[in-house]
């Protein structure tokens, strides 16, 4: 069996690679940096690090590498003799994942079983999006070629900080990971991935992980930054910072019941058991890679101004949820696009401008006015500068 993974990063390496390799896949990376697919190229194998406790080394052989920038044909070459194709490149790259997907699928014969695609990425209905850049890509084509895949989301979790100097194609993971899939696309076939859940409804887990591991985590950096706060694991030892991660999570939660249904203890449970992989100390993550592309993190629908938006609208606690948007707002790391451009557009904007543009929000949604009053305070404290 063949797996073609689209990514060959850390979350590539560290945990889609490594679950496919575990569930008997030729594992073939490809992706479009250089150095990334040259330096694969060289190494019979690499080691995944699952650092903190329980961890354990996991090595991983039986891999390729395909550039698929400057061997375009080569990757589709890879797709259309594989069972199986995931990509963790992040959502907005799927677009340009997608061409050779489409160029895979032409070389595949109508008769193979069909593949099987899944986007791994940390966004709601990834799969989907990327099955509609593929249709785009495929044009007068789309319907005879995507019927020879099969599509389903899934919800990832996995830790993968940044890496230590000089480690090579080797990766440390915390060995906490969660792989949710939808079921049903798949039959009575699904792929072999070791530790996966195969799920009827993928939903509740995509809102579960989104809305408490990427909440906390990024509510975390920001309060962390605004302390002053370089590690992860230091800002939660902070018993303000600890409270505040902990009142946005119980918002969410309440929102998570009032969506789901899901039971009220188990949330609790799952709260207490992700603020502890936040406190791994042996994992070395910094607030400024998590905290990264704030703008993204208060869009509409992502791990802020989605639950928050949500809780509004049924008339639950927003606050903490608004709290952790204001700490957002202050991040200001200059290493960072996003950081930057959002302190321009918060000088250069007003406070209703840059509301709607930057979460999306309508100025009658019940939310909006305290995110707004978010960014004038934002926009004064500017203003002292």
């Amino acid at each position: 069996m063949k797996a073609v993974h689209f990514g060959a990063g850390n979350i590539g390496r560290g945990f889609v690679g490594l679950l496919l390799h575990q569930g008997g896949y030729e594992v073939v990376f490809s992706d479009v940096a250089d150095a990334l697919v040259d330096a694969l190229r060289a190494a019979d194998a690499y080691t995944v690090h699952e650092a903190g406790p329980g961890g354990t080394d996991h090595l991983v052989t039986g891999f390729r590498a395909v550039n698929s920038r400057t061997d375009p044909d080569a990757a589709a070459e890879e797709v259309g003799t594989a069972d199986v194709v995931t990509t963790a490149v992040g959502p907005t790259v799927l677009r340009f994942v997608a061409p050779t997907i489409v160029a895979g699928l032409a070389r595949r014969s109508p008769d193979a079983r069909p593949l099987q695609v899944m986007a791994c990425e940390n966004a709601i209905g990834a799969t989907d999006l990327l099955r509609e850049e593929i249709r785009a890509a495929a044009g007068a084509d789309a319907d005879e070629l995507l019927s020879r895949a099969v599509f389903a989301n899934t919800a990832v979790d996995r830790i993968v900080p940044a890496q230590p100097d000089g480690s090579g194609v080797d990766v440390t993971v915390e060995p906490y990971f969660e792989w949710a899939i939808e079921a049903g696309p798949f039959g009575a076939e699904p792929p072999r991935i070791p530790g996966a859940h195969f799920v009827g409804d993928l939903a509740p887990y995509i809102e579960r992980k989104l809305f408490t591991v990427n909440t906390g985590h990024a509510a975390t950096a920001y309060f962390g930054a605004r302390a002053g706060i370089e590690r992860i694991s230091d800002a939660l030892a902070d018993p303000d910072i600890a409270a505040r991660v902990s009142a946005a999570l119980e918002e969410t939660s309440a929102v998570l019941v009032a969506e789901h249904g899901l039971d009220p203890e188990e949330l609790a449970a799952y709260r207490a058991t992700i603020l502890d992989r936040f406190r791994n100390p042996a994992l070395v993550d910094t607030v400024q890679r998590v905290g990264r592309q704030p703008l993204r993190k208060i869009s509409r629908h992502e791990r802020f101004i989605g639950p928050a938006a949500m809780a509004a609208e049924r008339g639950l606690p927003t606050r903490a949820l608004v709290d952790a948007v204001a700490a957002a707002l202050e991040f200001d790391d200059p290493a960072d696009e996003q950081s930057t451009q959002m302190q321009t557009l918060l000088r250069a904007e007003s406070a209703e401008v840059f509301t709607s543009r930057a979460t999306g929000l309508d100025p009658e949604h019940p939310l909006f006015p305290a995110i707004r009053e978010a960014v004038a305070a934002r926009q004064a404290a500017l203003d002292q500068v």
